[in-house]
């Protein structure tokens, strides 16, 4: 390691120390992966956000120029990892610090893809969002490549190549799955499957739901931890279908189609008490109820909704989603009933939603950022302001009053007085 690169990461660590010390022992909220840390969009404990994002309710604390990336930001108690794709030819991770933004480490491999012609205006750079467990990182290469790093340092620990171990072809729109670790494995839907992986060693566990990859396989959704009708379960949405998989086995518990333009299903499923909604690009929503018996796993269909998803998965908040539409539009529905409580006028292409109590900090591609009310009887926008003036597609990261942005070629932390 290079000497400059000790001195960094030791300062680092005393500095965290120090602060701990300071803070006894309150905890420091963090951002550990895809939609927060329970992969939900909800922050972890609840504090009171000011109404106003407008003027000097919201500072800029520091921003850094980067090259382009899709990746969301990674937020430790003490750093900020984010991910870039450089000159078209190398895949870059940093380790920033997160009260100033200095960089502490990076880590590079080559690594770029030419997405599809009709996806160019969505760019050819890393896409996926990385996730932290304490101590490592891992991260999904466009080349359907997954990296483990220490998060300390930034040293490379394994790496996994998809298409060399399974024999696959290269996913033409890239790794967009967002891994998930729980306990000692890395689940994640790469090399025309959904996988499941040791966390220490990269070994394969299980593969399961294989398709044929490349165009029409090569899932877009990140999948999600739940316990639905007393069954632990991941629930994963692949290019075609909704599926319940058994973490330890990889067994398929129940799978549904879901009809997509294209097979644009996008969105992180989402349970809500003993069921799961999701919504498809070019098809509509949909709520599934799941029933366990002692030999079986069962489900039905609730309700459908004409309301199309589109990239942005939703929040759930007192028994009603909010949903942004492939028509541009949010959107506030029943999850008991179904029933459509309102839809605003358009906004932008995509939103990335962060919820704390009744309020919902959305992040519009086009650089705004939007203080909700969460209200069934009508859309209450509290507040908006413009943090960038180039696209945000990235979702953003809350903690506590700490706003983490990345735009697509800055990375930028702003917090509320």
């Amino acid at each position: 390691m290079r000497p400059a690169k000790q001195i960094g990461i030791f300062l680092l660590v005393l500095t965290s120390f120090a602060g701990s010390i300071a803070r006894g022992a309150e905890p420091v909220a963090t951002w550990p992966q895809w939609r927060g840390p329970q992969r939900d969009g909800r922050v972890a404990g609840e504090s009171n956000w000011p109404e106003q994002l407008a003027g000097s309710a919201l500072k800029q604390v520091w921003r850094n120029a980067m090259s382009p990336s899709y990746s969301g930001p990674i937020v430790s108690e003490t750093m900020v990892f984010v991910t870039e794709t450089v000159d078209k030819k190398r895949e870059v991770v940093r380790g920033l610090d997160r009260k100033t933004g200095r960089q502490i480490w990076e880590a590079t491999w080559e690594g770029s893809l030419s997405v599809p012609f009709f996806a160019k205006e969505n760019g050819d750079w890393i896409r996926a969002t990385p996730v932290f467990d304490g101590e490592s990182l891992y991260v999904a290469g466009i080349r359907d490549l997954l990296v483990c790093l220490n998060a300390a340092t930034g040293d490379i620990r394994w790496t996994f190549n998809f298409p060399k171990e399974f024999k696959t072809p290269l996913p033409a729109f890239g790794f967009v799955c967002s891994p998930l670790v729980d306990g000692e494995f890395v689940y994640v839907q790469a090399g025309a499957s959904f996988v499941c992986l040791e966390k220490q060693t990269g070994k394969v566990i299980w593969r399961s739901l294989k398709d044929d990859g490349g165009m029409y396989g090569s899932a877009f959704s990140s999948p999600i931890m739940a316990n639905l009708a007393g069954r632990r379960q991941l629930l994963v949405q692949t290019r075609e279908k909704l599926a319940g998989v058994e973490p330890t086995s990889g067994d398929v518990l129940w799978t549904q189609e879901i009809p997509a333009f294209r097979g644009m299903n996008i969105l992180t499923p989402t349970p809500f008490e003993n069921s799961v909604f999701t919504s498809a690009y070019g098809g509509m929503s949909h709520l599934f109820t799941i029933r366990a018996s002692t030999s079986e796993i069962t489900h039905s269909e609730t309700w459908t909704n004409k309301a199309r998803g589109y990239m942005s998965s939703p929040v759930v908040i007192d028994g009603h989603l909010y949903l942004h539409l492939q028509n541009q539009r949010f959107t506030c529905i029943n999850l008991k009933t179904g029933e459509s409580k309102w839809t605003t006028t358009p906004y932008g292409k995509y939103w990335s939603l962060v919820v704390n109590g009744d309020r919902i900090l959305a992040l519009d591609e086009r650089g705004d950022l939007l203080l909700i009310r969460a209200n069934p009887e009508k859309f209450e926008l509290l507040d908006s302001r413009k943090v960038s003036d180039s696209p945000t597609w990235a979702h953003l990261a809350v903690c506590g009053r700490e706003i983490f942005i990345r735009e697509l070629n800055a990375m930028t932390k702003y917090e509320w007085k």
